[in-house]
């Protein structure tokens, strides 16, 4: 798909630079398990980075911490300088609608027709008018090659589309951050491709920040401006991706690749 044929999924013509989120000294415990330990690291906007490392590593409680779903039990966690841990709900939520994540298992509404999918949270969360929402997740359906999908359920759809239906719902709140957490792990292998190209084009075309959970390692290598590679709650290696995929200075990264690659 070509690139100027994206409508633009971003927030406003008012976007944010420097720094966009910054973890500090954030831990995360599940029973006796600790999953993040005092973590520190920031991403800066537009930016797009990649976290890698080995299952239970932490990387996906990262994610699920920016769209509050867990909260640390220590550390503070920001937004484009707006507090998100600790906080009240009511900041909590003014925080979130910067915030899109497109998960593994798609989360789709499967009462709902692929239209309403996307704007319900425009309309609800956003103030979004119904004509509004509905004009904007046109344009997404047709960006993410599902225009003719609008009045389907979940359920008559593939994988690949309902996966493509929760890309286009996430971009329809125009986050400043999109998460990708591990977006083609519940794909068959033939349609993890168009998925990927899809976030490419996003990607490339638009001044989204992504933060993106993957073991897809020719994606990551594509998009990523930095790589951070987790072990055991923190990270022990980052840099720009053709460093960490082609000289990886931790032995943990090195096996980690060998693994993987």
């Amino acid at each position: 798909m070509p690139t100027d044929t994206l409508p633009n999924p971003g927030t406003s013509p008012e976007r944010s630079t420097g720094e966009l989120i910054r973890l500090e000294q954030v831990t995360k415990r599940f029973g006796d398990n600790t999953v993040l330990d005092h973590l520190d690291f920031s991403v800066d906007a537009g930016k797009h980075v990649t976290l890698i490392g080995p299952s239970g590593s932490g990387k996906t409680t990262i994610l699920r911490l920016l769209m509050t779903l867990l909260k640390p039990d220590e550390g503070t966690i920001t937004v484009d300088g707006q507090k998100l841990f600790p906080a009240t709900e009511k900041e909590r939520r003014e925080v979130r609608k910067q915030i899109g994540m497109v998960f593994q298992q798609f989360n789709l509404f499967p009462n709902m027709s692929v239209l309403r999918n996307i704007t319900e949270a425009p309309v609800t969360v956003l103030g979004m008018s119904k004509d509004e929402a509905s004009e904007r997740a046109k344009e997404l359906l047709d960006m993410v090659g599902l225009a003719d999908k609008c009045d389907a359920r979940p359920a008559q759809l593939s994988g690949g589309q309902q996966q493509r239906v929760a890309i286009a719902r996430a971009l329809a709140m125009r986050p400043k951050v999109l998460l990708l957490d591990e977006v083609t792990s519940a794909l068959d292998p033939e349609l993890v491709a168009g998925v990927l190209d899809l976030l490419r084009d996003i990607a490339r075309s638009t001044d989204i920040t992504m933060l993106c959970v993957t073991h897809e390692m020719n994606f990551a290598r594509d998009i990523s401006d930095q790589v951070l590679m987790f072990d055991s709650g923190r990270v022990i290696e980052s840099g720009a991706p053709e460093k960490i995929f082609s000289d990886p200075e931790h032995e943990r990264t090195r096996e980690f690749l060998s693994a993987v690659l």
